[in-house]
């Protein structure tokens, strides 16, 4: 980018990560936008984006209606990428595998599940809810002994490659025209309530029709330098891979009464935990330390609780681990979308506590249709706006992992 025309962009897209490739492919899809799409990316390795280091699961089981139908949206989106992105001829894979999320619940625990269970099936989803005998029936590797109570998500839930969906969305956001360049932005610039500019950190500046906030663990930093807080910090999460010495038939994603989560991959399982607040530590990029694992958390807290919801996990041969980045919004747990309240061209892609990949599909078109038409057309995401963060008004989330 040299001359002053090539400076200008209709949209600059702060991230390249999932929300972003996401966001510049349903801009350049949508028949009334005619603009240049520029995204910008920090690391274009993505080796430590949260797109390439999550769990990448997809569910319905939530208990808030636009959670569910931004999920029911996502798994139609996910069935049909080969189609969807596919670039001359070629159709990526992600190798989707609809296996369910099992939820446990312990008789105090049941009450959550059956009242979240009439909405999820009232919205569309396809969850079953199944008393101990018939846990055991299904599952018979489970122990059942103290529950009360299963949620499972027979079609529509599942897990996929994380890397492959974040690289699908953007081959094909470039083979429509998005520019993606290599930097870090250091400045926003703002007059009133616009931004006029970008600059990056090695000196140029791009000026701006809209600018979006995609950056991941860095996007409350690029918010203040827009003049506006949100209530988002990167935490650090650690998943954790094991083999298992006996075969365990039809597993699916299953969330422990613990907390602790387990689903296969390949051969194996992955498996994790959100810590207590007194052992979650904040992620930073640029800090080695981030990136260090604390496997004493799965000596003393997954591994029993797997073991014990799942015998057969007694026996098993720990594998590799990698931690990384989560970006928690801090007021309820759920994305922050949307023009950062009276900003009339800077959006907000913030936040989303886990659930990015799953909803990457949902929120780039839901984006796409409030920068080029002013409003959302199809699936209305306004409860996850920033004016619940200005009136503290949390959208909460029973079900949060």
């Amino acid at each position: 980018m040299t001359s002053p025309a090539e400076n200008t962009a209709d949209v600059v897209i702060v991230g390249g990560a999932v929300m972003g490739s996401s966001t510049a492919f349903h801009l350049l899809s949508d028949p009334g936008f005619r603009g240049r799409v520029v995204v910008v990316e920090k690391d274009p390795t993505y080796r430590l984006s949260a797109s390439a280091l999550s769990a990448a699961s997809i569910r319905q089981q939530y208990s808030s209606a636009v959670n569910i139908r931004i999920s029911l949206y996502g798994i139609e989106f996910l069935r049909s990428l080969g189609e969807r992105l596919a670039v001359d001829g070629e159709r990526p894979e992600i190798d989707l595998k609809e296996g369910g999320y099992l939820y446990c619940a312990t008789e105090a625990g049941a009450p959550v599940l059956e009242e979240n269970h009439a909405l999820q099936t009232a919205e569309g989803a396809d969850i079953l809810l199944m008393e101990p005998d018939g846990l055991k029936a299904r599952f018979p590797w489970l122990n059942v002994e103290d529950l009360a109570l299963g949620s499972w998500g027979r079609t529509g839930e599942g897990w996929f490659d994380g890397w492959g969906l974040l690289q699908a969305f953007r081959k094909k956001a470039r083979s429509l025209g998005a520019e993606f360049v290599k930097g870090e932005v250091a400045e926003v610039e703002r007059e009133g309530r616009r931004i006029v500019a970008v600059r990056l950190a090695d000196g140029t500046r791009i000026a701006c029709g809209a600018l979006v906030n995609c950056a991941g663990s860095g996007g409350r930093a690029l918010a203040e330098k827009a003049g506006v807080a949100i209530p988002v910090q990167a935490k650090r999460r650690y998943v954790f891979t094991f083999t298992c010495r006996d075969r365990i038939e039809n597993c699916p994603l299953l969330i422990d009464t613990s907390g602790a989560y387990v689903r296969p991959e390949g051969e194996g399982f992955i498996c994790g935990a959100s810590p207590e607040a007194d052992r979650d530590p904040d992620w930073f990029d640029e800090d080695p330390a981030s990136q260090e694992i604390d496997f004493s958390f799965f000596e003393e807290f997954i591994w029993p609780a797997l073991a014990h919801r799942v015998p057969a996990f007694e026996a098993i041969k720990p594998g590799r681990a990698w931690a990384g980045p989560y970006d928690m919004s801090l007021l309820d747990h759920n994305a922050i979308i949307g023009r950062a309240g009276d900003m009339e061209n800077f959006y907000l892609c913030n936040g989303f506590s886990g659930h990015g990949l799953q909803q990457a599909p949902a929120v780039g078109r839901g984006l796409a249709e409030l920068i080029v038409h002013g409003g959302y057309r199809t699936l209305d995401l306004s409860e996850l706006g920033y004016e619940r963060v200005l009136a503290n008004r949390p959208l909460l989330e029973r079900n949060v992992i």
